[in-house]
């Protein structure tokens, strides 16, 4: 094999192993872009060697994607495939595991009309809205990597070749998640005792909030009573221990719903359903964005926090150093994946199930009177930077420094 080859099906391999930890006799729901088809095969054939029992892939296509905009009848863009997503949750609820591959081009489709983007964009929350609430209650073993693709990578390194561009991009997965090391698996079980420790001290906090301060930030963000810290892998509630997101660098947990206040401020681009988004500057209220722009993308931005009430307030927070290996490699990826592990960041939208204690025990009722947020879509946009202060707010009011010019304090 060549080194390339020899790499991806190191990938794979950590994919299947660590990412999903996929079981005997378990099925496996792949959905990944077409020109990941290399390291789909890779990953099936893994899936088969751990014992899946079947592995069903689908493929999107860009160009199809794009006919339907170029081509579709007005009505067709408040139409969703309820039937494939009910299948997912169907599987999902059967125990399929879940891997999601990335690699869309970011900018797929810039300058396609705003108002049909987001009636696409809010017909397919509603549909997949059965599948998502089995995910973000982290029922089955789930994960969510990335394959590089032509669009993707000369979005990522333009100017250059195509086949620069990719061998690049490649080399830049394979770094960031740890599948160029000597021993991946191992490597990412040290990682993850490393988010543990980390994880373990600020549940023993319990802060009660946590104070931004930074250029174009000003905010103080609640968190939800009862919240819990999680970060690295973690065990579903079909009892089998999976990393969710391969790379990750993040400590992650639930916002109060109505008590974020102040301003904050994007420090990287956010690619979002083939828009791209950047320069965000909102303004919240009792945990509801209020006032908003953006300096590119802003009706694309507009129309995903205008997709229901929960849209418009968080679903979770998240602290990365400022220093974490794929911010240090300089690169911005276009790609929310990667880039929400280089900086600290929020989501819109709906909060995950996990990040409340014994929050998969409790009543929808439950948890909103809790401060977790309910909404179809949750969207990760990052705010964290070399210049950013966050403080912990302790339950006796007093402040504790959390991270200073990005970096942990703690």
């Amino acid at each position: 094999m060549t080194q390339h080859e020899t790499l991806l099906d190191s990938y794979a391999r950590l994919t299947v192993r660590t990412g999903l930890n996929i079981q005997k006799g378990q099925q496996l729901l792949i959905t990944a872009p077409l020109d990941a088809v290399p390291l789909v095969r890779r990953i099936t054939e893994h899936a088969y060697r751990e014992g899946a029992s079947l592995v069903t892939t689908f493929y999107a296509d860009e160009a199809t994607t794009l006919a339907r905009f170029a081509h579709a009848p007005d009505e067709a863009f408040d139409t969703a495939q309820g039937w494939l997503f009910n299948g997912m949750a169907e599987a999902f609820r059967g125990g399929a595991a879940r891997l999601a591959i990335a690699g869309e081009d970011p900018a797929l489709l810039a300058g396609q009309d705003p108002g049909k983007l987001a009636r696409a964009n809010k017909a397919r929350s509603q549909a997949y809205r059965p599948a998502l609430e089995l995910i973000t209650g982290f029922v089955i073993n789930w994960c969510v990597i990335a394959a590089a693709t032509p669009a993707w990578a000369k979005s990522v390194f333009p100017g250059i070749p195509e086949s620069e561009a990719m061998d690049r991009l490649w080399r830049a997965i394979f770094a960031c998640t740890k599948a160029d090391l000597p021993d991946p698996i191992a490597a990412w079980d040290r990682h993850n005792a490393d988010l543990a420790r980390r994880t373990d001290f600020l549940n023993r906090q319990r802060y009660r909030a946590l104070r931004y301060k930074g250029p174009g930030t000003d905010l103080t963000l609640g968190l939800a009573d009862e919240h819990a810290w999680k970060g690295g892998g973690g065990k579903a509630l079909n009892g089998v221990f999976c990393n969710a997101n391969i790379p990750t660098e993040e400590v992650f947990t639930a916002p109060h719903k109505d008590k974020v206040d102040g301003t904050l401020r994007s420090t990287k681009p956010l690619s979002y359903q083939g828009s791209l988004i950047d320069g965000i500057r909102v303004r919240f209220e009792a945990g509801r964005i209020v006032e908003m722009t953006a300096e590119k993308g802003e009706a694309a931005f507009r129309n995903l926090i205008n997709t229901d009430e929960g849209a418009a307030r968080l679903g979770e927070v998240a602290l990365v150093p400022h220093s974490s290996p794929i911010s240090a490699s300089g690169i911005i990826f276009n790609n929310t994946l990667f880039d929400e592990n280089a900086a600290s960041h929020v989501a819109v939208g709906q909060s995950y199930t996990e990040n409340i204690r014994d929050g998969s025990k409790r009543s929808k009722d439950e948890l909103a009177a809790l401060g977790a947020n309910a909404s179809l879509v949750h969207v990760d946009w990052m705010i964290g930077s070399g210049d950013l202060d966050i403080d912990g707010i302790l339950p006796d009011g007093s402040s504790q420094a959390l991270m200073r010019k990005g970096e942990w304090a703690i």
